[in-house]
């Protein structure tokens, strides 16, 4: 196997890139000015040597806590849970948000050989047992494993005394009902507010 055969391989593995699409990448990467390319594998070395888990919340972090956690301005009585780090970033990023947040790394998924303990879950009880949290918002994917994972976390945080919400969901904006499926249209009816 050759260089450029090598580089598509390894271009390939990334999540959501195929072959065609590592070519592509592979091309482009040859093309660009050397400088260019060695400033992105130092920026990717770096970002891998530096980033680590905060140890409140498990999202990725180059200070210990996070800027999140350690944000005094942030409402401490609310703790979002999300299946990801690439989670906070799209919440916090419409700033309607300004709790907490909680990643799980995962979702609950039997099939994959995911169950509850190789999440992060006994540590958000762990948080709550603290007692200034007061309302936890589920915020899992809408899909078969993070619904799964929230109506487990549902049942498990009752118990604490916290108040345990779920997202609302359905119709993105910009779409049509006529190509909406059924579980969207029903959830988005579930989810309506008062106009």
């Amino acid at each position: 196997m050759g260089i450029l055969d090598e580089l598509i391989q390894e271009l390939s593995k990334l999540p959501g890139i195929g072959r065609k699409s590592a070519q592509r990448i592979g091309f482009y990467l040859l093309k660009i000015p050397e400088e260019e390319v060695i400033r992105l594998a130092s920026t990717i070395e770096s970002a891998k040597r530096k980033l680590k888990f905060c140890p409140i919340c498990f999202n990725l972090t180059e200070t210990d806590p996070c800027e999140i956690c350690s944000d005094s301005r942030r409402d401490r009585s609310t703790i979002c849970v999300v299946e990801e780090p690439s989670d906070v970033i799209a919440l916090d990023r419409i700033k309607e948000y300004r709790g907490l947040y909680h990643v799980l790394h995962g979702a609950i998924s039997p099939l994959d050989g995911v169950g509850p303990e190789k999440l992060k879950v006994r540590e958000l009880i762990d948080r709550l047992k603290g007692g200034e949290a007061k309302e936890v918002i589920l915020a899992t994917n809408p899909d078969a494993e993070g619904e799964a994972t929230a109506i487990y976390l549902g049942k498990l945080l009752k118990p604490l005394g916290v108040k345990v919400t779920r997202i609302a969901r359905g119709l993105p904006v910009g779409s049509d009902l006529d190509y909406a499926d059924e579980v969207t249209l029903s959830r988005a009816l579930e989810g309506r507010k008062e106009v």
